[in-house]
């Protein structure tokens, strides 16, 4: 029952770092990379 519970952990952790990521690049293809890297900077 722990190995469902982590898989399902994991499973959720990589699509919101896929999903971050995809904002990152979408901030990226609309602003340029000099906007993305301000946005990443903080």
């Amino acid at each position: 029952m722990d190995e469902t519970v982590q898989k399902s952990c994991w499973g959720v952790t990589a699509k919101a770092v896929i999903g971050f990521a995809g904002i990152i690049l979408l901030a990226w293809l609309f602003s340029g990379p000099a906007s993305a890297a301000m946005i990443v900077a903080g």
